[in-house]
């Protein structure tokens, strides 16, 4: 078991970790593909592998199959140096896989197979807390509160990484397929919006939970609340807006050939939480702030160049190559 991440530097990562499979043909329907790639994802392990390759200090709390998909994430996570004492193995449950196709433009549409799966299956019990009290950030999606008993497990362990003063992050990525309805997916993610001091949506998310305009500036404020300490709104190539209780922005994104947005997001909110970890003065320090998400921008471009997500999250040195070539 790979246990890196000492002392306070830790970014936990809670929720699931699936398998993709992608067709190896972009632009065609799932019934028209005739080969799929195998490709770990899950927005939260995602997140994790960015961490690491970026240098800093990752562990991932979920639960997979007791099957050969599970071992073999298991493994991917020990590869990319992420700290795996929060990780379980599930007997009676499989290890949760997604299709996903590739429309032309790069954009995704997925199909889910999760019946239960192993991640929806994490108890309460199970959580290691000890492991979640180390961290220096704790952060989450929402899939993980669509059902029982992931939810209460996910409950826990957000309120024992509150009560131990560690920073909440949340990127609800919005899956409509896995849940109920719009209504309940809506619910579900707002539930526990207050919880988190950094959140990071898409504009395509603002519009899903608030149905207004995400361009609409009064529209994305009806998202803040007194406590939150920045709300980001990615935007594909056209960068990011930020929010803070001080000031405001937006900072360019990055224009490149896109292949795949799988995990773009993700490697947004990594590069993000690295900048957060070793400096949360970016909070209040604005230079600081539009620094850390120019470098975040850098890494969710260079993420959509390659197939996949986890084989597509860079280096600091290619974030900073991008960086420096569009200067």
């Amino acid at each position: 078991m790979a246990s890196n991440g000492s002392g306070k530097n830790l970014i936990v990562c809670f929720g699931e970790m699936l398998i993709d499979f992608v067709p190896d043909v972009a632009g065609v329907s799932l019934a028209e593909s005739t080969g799929f790639l195998k490709a770990p994802g899950g927005a939260p392990a995602n997140v994790a592998v960015a961490v690491t390759k970026l240098g800093g200090h990752s562990a991932f709390v979920g639960k997979f199959g007791d099957d050969e998909f599970g071992h073999m994430l298991a493994d991917i996570l020990r590869k990319n140096n992420i700290n795996d004492e929060g990780v379980l193995f599930d007997q009676h449950a499989r290890t949760a896989l997604a299709f996903v196709t590739l429309k032309a433009n790069g954009e995704r549409e997925f199909m889910f197979y999760r019946n239960p799966s192993a991640d929806m299956l994490l108890t309460e019990a199970e959580l290691n807390l000890d492991l979640i009290s180390r961290a220096k950030i704790f952060h989450y999606g929402s899939i993980s509160l669509i059902s029982e008993p992931c939810r209460s497990a996910h409950m826990a362990a957000m309120k024992a990484a509150k009560q131990a003063g560690i920073l909440c992050s949340y990127d609800p990525n919005v899956r409509l397929p896995l849940w109920p309805s719009e209504d309940a997916a809506r619910e579900g993610i707002l539930s526990i919006w207050k919880e988190a001091d950094f959140i990071k949506v898409s504009d395509d998310e603002v519009a899903f939970l608030t149905q207004g305009d995400p361009q609409d500036e009064e529209n994305v404020l009806s998202l803040w609340y007194d406590g939150l300490k920045l709300l980001v709104v990615t935007d594909g190539e056209k960068g990011c807006r930020y929010f803070t209780k001080d000031f405001k922005g937006k900072v360019a994104g990055f224009s490149v050939k896109t292949v795949d947005t799988t995990g773009a997001g993700d490697a947004f909110v990594g590069a993000l939480l690295v900048s957060i970890e070793k400096d949360n003065t970016i909070f209040e320090n604005e230079e600081k702030l539009r620094e850390a998400l120019l470098f975040s921008n850098a890494c969710g471009a260079l993420c959509t160049t390659q197939k996949g997500a986890i084989p597509a999250l860079p280096t600091t040195e290619l974030a900073n190559e991008l960086i420096a070539s569009a200067n």
